[in-house]
């Protein structure tokens, strides 16, 4: 798992990942907010995104959790 994640940061964000259009990070001259607004559809996007992390972080964990398992008893031999 390690290595897959010092990938992410060498290689470009999968397709759907980031969307450049959507990013209001970016300030522009014109901009003289000290913030951003934070809208509904921020709001859900971040949802959604945790929603993600979480369900990766339970499937993550599950893994480990197989990897790390007691041995099975094993039976009599033949």
């Amino acid at each position: 798992m390690l290595t897959s994640d010092l990938f992410e940061l060498f290689d470009p964000a999968p397709k759907g990942y980031r969307d450049e259009k959507k990013d209001y990070n970016i300030n522009k001259k014109a901009d003289s907010r000290a913030g951003s607004r934070v809208t509904l559809a921020h709001l859900n996007q971040l949802r959604q995104s945790h929603d993600v992390r979480k369900l990766e972080h339970e499937q993550k964990l599950e893994a480990v959790a197989k990897q790390y398992a007691p041995a099975p008893e094993a039976g009599p031999g033949i």
